[in-house]
């Protein structure tokens, strides 16, 4: 599959990168494998640390509140029962680790099938490589109008940590960039458009193919 690269002012070079068919062409893309890398990523996101008292841990009295036969109310005990207000709470969450874990493989799938349907729907763009002398927020959104990525969600792919690029872009509400390295599934399906640099496609073929 072949990909026309653009520079970043959206005017087609004549040259084109190719998109390995076997990271950006699956037959058959793994729904499954995708679902599994998104719910672990979001699975290891998660801090755990909810908690709520149960009838041990809240203040109160334990003295019985009243006799146990004669009154014509329900038995019970003192005022931590959870069928009090401000009693303990059954059962309710604890501390725990939510993360777990998933095959090498099986995320390597998981982001080619995510690849894969990205290509299938044109929305991937290849640019030249940014070259940004100083970080500028400006010239980075001149740059998302030029391609027409304006008000689009984009997840911006670089080969390398470009300070300057990142810096620029960073801020803007609808655009994540992320080098190489970091390309995980959940970004790619977040996005509405891929804006991958030219030297990047290579890297991104060799590790996922």
């Amino acid at each position: 599959m072949e990909a026309a690269v653009y520079t970043i002012q959206g005017i087609s070079t004549g040259r084109t990168v190719t998109l390995s068919d076997a990271v950006f062409g699956l037959e058959t893309p793994s729904d499954h494998a995708i679902y599994l890398d998104v719910r672990q990523k979001q699975a290891n996101a998660r801090q755990g640390t909810h908690k709520t008292k149960e009838r041990g841990e809240v203040s109160g009295s334990t003295r019985k509140a009243f006799r146990q036969k004669g009154t014509g109310g329900a038995r019970r005990g003192h005022r931590r029962s959870p069928l009090l207000y401000h009693g303990g709470t059954i059962f309710g969450p604890k501390p725990r680790d939510y993360s777990f874990k998933v095959n090498s493989k099986l995320k390597a799938l998981a982001r080619r099938s995510a690849l894969t349907y990205k290509a299938r729907e044109s929305a991937i763009t290849v640019v030249e490589n940014p070259a940004f002398d100083a970080p500028k927020t400006k010239r980075f959104i001149a740059m998302l109008n030029d391609l027409k990525l304006s008000n689009t969600k984009v997840l911006f792919l670089l080969s390398d940590g470009n300070k300057n690029v990142y810096l620029s872009g960073r801020n803007l509400p609808k655009t994540n960039i992320r080098t190489v390295d970091e390309l995980n599934t959940f970004d790619i399906l977040r996005a509405d458009k891929l804006v991958i640099v030219e030297n990047a496609v290579n890297i991104i073929n060799e590790r996922l193919s």
